[in-house]
């Protein structure tokens, strides 16, 4: 009698066991949307906004979300007869998920009004919590070359690391993915444009409260 009991409970546990499995592949795959959970290795150069793309489209893979064209929340400025580009208008019309099936937004005008954006909902692809303020290292300046509506700022000073060429000399547009800054003024609360980082190499980025993690969004 015994003996049956416990292999009841062992094919109960083991069922247990698959359903939490299938429950989080089913929420990675319907991710679309995750701070990185790195940068590229080389501070502000992300390999321009291409090599952004595909750091984000990397990160997902292999955090096991499939079927979606991965888009970096960054902006850049008109160069060398390019047009400059808007991150608002390269990420898709969403609505996105993070990593846990929660709704960090509806739509691209949800997203930069009222969202649902905060340390606990602005995860990495692996569902984990970014550093905020308070936590030693913080990390939670991401790299987004944006205004607070998600478009590129017009002058001369660079904001984009060099449309995301340099690791080094320049600065970036930062935003705090905790929404959590040194008062309660709204550039201390936004998550894509609350200040300009010291530098474009790794060092200047964390000294800012960085580590050269960027906004991925699932374009589809």
């Amino acid at each position: 009698m015994r003996r049956s009991k416990f292999v009841v409970l062992l094919a109960a546990c083991g069922t247990l066991s698959v359903l939490a499995a299938c429950g989080s592949m089913m929420a990675k795959n319907d991710m679309t949307f995750f701070v990185s959970s790195t940068g590229s290795g080389k501070g502000g150069d992300l390999g321009g906004i291409a090599g952004a793309d595909q750091l984000c489209s990397s990160l997902a893979s292999a955090a096991g979300s499939t079927g979606h064209t991965w888009r970096a929340y960054l902006s850049t400025v008109p160069a060398r007869g390019a047009p400059g580009v808007n991150a608002r208008d390269r990420i898709g019309p969403g609505p996105w998920r993070n990593a846990k099936g929660v709704v960090v937004a509806e739509n691209v005008t949800e997203l930069h009004g009222a969202n649902n954006l905060g340390k606990q909902t602005a995860l990495t692809e692996k569902g984990e919590v970014v550093n905020g303020r308070g936590d030693t290292p913080t990390m939670h300046d991401i790299l987004t070359g944006s205004q607070p509506d998600g478009t590129s700022i017009k002058g001369a000073v660079d904001t984009t690391c060099g449309n995301w060429t340099k690791g080094g000399e320049g600065a970036a547009m930062v935003g705090h993915s905790d929404r959590t800054g040194l008062d309660e003024s709204a550039p201390a609360k936004s998550w894509n444009s609350s200040h300009q980082s010291r530098g474009c190499d790794v060092a200047s980025l964390k000294a800012t409260g960085g580590d050269a993690r960027i906004y991925c969004f699932a374009a589809n």
